[in-house]
């Protein structure tokens, strides 16, 4: 790291903590060359994620949309928010595992219904109906005989 005061490459950390804001470390530097501290922030660099929707546009990742999907399957059933967010921050993580810049909307509703299909039936299939766009009763049922075969 460069002196801002000197601009020699010469530094040394004499103090490391988080931000305030727990999302970048702050550290305090001190210059070898000219003995003046200064302070730097190091924080972790975040690729930004494309989803490809199904006609094939392209938006920036957004969580909320996944959240909000499983608030509305999860309506009336016994589902704290604490594990709403806990089964949002799953599925983030899966997605920010794949590594990719660009994941299809498919693959990320596919991830969705997998994690609901454990965590509530219910809200599974709420999900589902919605997601998979069940167009008739023939549909739903097919859907359901699937959870219940596995029961």
């Amino acid at each position: 790291m460069k002196c801002p005061f000197c601009n020699k490459e010469n530094t040394k950390v004499i103090d490391s903590r988080p931000a305030e804001d727990n999302s970048s470390i702050r550290r305090r530097r001190q210059c070898d060359e000219c003995g003046k501290r200064f302070t730097t922030y190091e924080k972790v660099e975040s690729i930004p994620l494309i989803v490809i929707k199904k006609d094939n546009n392209r938006e920036p990742y957004d969580r909320e949309k996944i959240e909000a999907g499983i608030v509305r399957s999860c309506h009336k059933r016994p589902v704290s928010i604490s594990q709403i967010n806990e089964l949002v921050d799953d599925i983030e993580n899966a997605i920010l595992n794949m590594e990719e810049k660009e994941v299809p909307s498919s693959q990320i509703g596919e991830l969705v219904m997998n994690k609901l299909k454990d965590f509530d039936s219910v809200a599974y299939v709420r999900f589902a109906s919605v997601y998979r766009e069940f167009k008739d009763i023939g549909t739903f049922m097919e859907e359901l005989k699937k959870i219940l075969d596995k029961d």
